[in-house]
């Protein structure tokens, strides 16, 4: 029994020499933190890059406006009229209004679809140019690690506005 307790002891104090050890190399760690959403928000290449998408897609945008003006318009119009429709007429018109939804939410959700892949492909040109800012800053700083999440960070951490400054003032 006496030696299970010598080496449970030795165990113990090997644990907490390692732990102070631990405790001692993170103390000379320098850590920082990038905010991803203000990059994406406030960077020059994202506002550029969102001004690039809306020229882009401004004309379809207005196509699939103009065409849900016209679906609203044509429904409003077919409720004020159908009492006075014949059975067939009243059959052509509700088949017209099928046909222009169909039509209506299938440019609807290809706008959407092409919108989102462009935004991804632009947002993702962003996030490059950023890694390479904050791997400079972290080789220029001497960082040894710098997170992108976290569900808190401590603002001393925070290191966004140099990468900013970098993606900013790099063309």
């Amino acid at each position: 029994m006496k030696s299970f307790k010598r080496v449970f002891s030795r165990q113990a104090i090997a644990a907490l020499a390692l732990g102070c050890a631990t405790l001692a190399s993170a103390a000379e760690l320098k850590i920082g933190f990038v905010n991803t959403d203000r990059i994406f928000k406030e960077a020059s290449t994202a506002k550029a890059a969102q001004s690039k998408l809306e020229q882009e897609f401004s004309r379809r945008e207005r196509e699939v406006e103009a065409l849900a003006g016209q679906l609203k318009s044509a429904s409003e119009k077919f409720e004020k009229d159908a009492p006075t429709l014949s059975e067939s007429q009243r059959g052509t018109r509700q088949r017209q209004l099928v046909e222009l939804d169909r039509e209506f939410q299938r440019k609807r959700r290809e706008f959407q679809e092409d919108l989102a892949q462009r935004k991804n492909e632009e947002l993702q040109i962003v996030l490059e140019r950023a890694n390479r800012v904050i791997k400079q800053v972290a080789e220029s700083e001497k960082y040894d690690l710098i997170m992108q999440e976290a569900v808190y960070v401590n603002p001393r951490l925070d290191i966004t506005d140099k990468v900013l400054s970098g993606l900013n003032n790099a063309k």
